[in-house]
């Protein structure tokens, strides 16, 4: 594990392999140890760097004050970016580190080459949103929700409010047990989600990247999720889009050979896995 002094704060982070740079970002719940299923294969045709954001693991935090924030990660992933000094990089990130590596794109596109988005999480406004897309405000509710049971003690308890509502009833309980304390070590993390200040995609932003983007997707995955995937890859100039059979939002993790042929052939790496 390394260490980078970013902004105010200690950025851990693994880097493996030679070649171009691939920074990939987690997503809620998790950290560096996010990608261990696709850190071999990736790897082997890149230069892998992984990083975990403010306040996940290795840092222990209690979900009061620390400027949890969109604003403050995409910040913070900038300045991570800047102080690799490996120039250009191709960017990924999963759900909530969809989202961020999305607004490092949008604000700072000199920095990357090409963008990879595993289903990244937000809310769509009125320009993108299509007319029978589920009602806004269920992920929101969720996390409260699980915040609440995680900030009274109830940790696992607060951990299947969120992770069922993603990918169906009983999905935290079938969770192996490595993955389920990851998101243990993490859980407190939801507390300072509550008021992330997370903005919804807009048609202006996401038509304003510039990056060449792969959208990949869980083709089992339900809710609203999917949906913003799609109105992403339908206005991102040029987006690429591609749905990974029989897996949900860890597509990742349940499928690690197909999903890393899909981010190798993008980037242009010998896809071979």
């Amino acid at each position: 594990m390394l260490l980078m002094r970013v902004n105010d704060t200690e950025m851990a982070y693994i880097a493996l392999g030679s070649g171009a740079p691939l920074v990939a970002v987690h997503g809620s719940l998790g950290d560096f140890r996010s990608w261990s299923p696709v850190m071999g294969p990736l790897s082997r045709h890149c230069r892998l760097v992984v990083p975990s954001l403010r306040h996940f693991f290795p840092e222990a935090w209690d979900g009061t004050g620390g400027r949890f924030t969109i604003a403050q990660h995409t910040e913070d992933l900038i300045a991570f970016i800047e102080g690799l000094r490996l120039g250009r990089v191709h960017l990924m990130g999963h759900s909530r580190g969809g989202h961020i590596a999305f607004r490092v794109a949008e604000r700072r596109p000199d920095l990357i080459a090409k963008l990879v988005l595993a289903e990244p999480g937000g809310e769509l406004d009125a320009s993108l949103a299509p007319p029978d897309a589920p009602p806004a405000g269920a992920r929101v509710q969720s996390i409260a929700e699980a915040a609440e049971l995680i900030r009274a003690g109830d940790v696992d308890g607060g951990l299947q409010v969120f992770v069922d509502r993603i990918d169906g009833p009983g999905t935290w309980a079938r969770r192996p047990a490595a993955m389920k304390q990851m998101r243990r070590d993490n859980a407190f993390t939801l507390i300072g989600q509550v008021n992330e200040g997370r903005q919804p995609f807009t048609r202006a932003a996401a038509e304003a990247i510039r990056s060449p983007t792969l959208l990949i997707g869980g083709a089992r995955t339900q809710g609203m999720l999917p949906v913003v995937l799609k109105a992403l890859a339908g206005a991102i100039p040029g987006a690429r889009m591609a749905l990974i059979p029989e897996t949900t939002h860890v597509m990742f993790d349940q499928a690690p050979q197909a999903f890393s042929k899909l981010v190798l052939d993008f980037l242009g790496e010998r896809s071979s896995v």
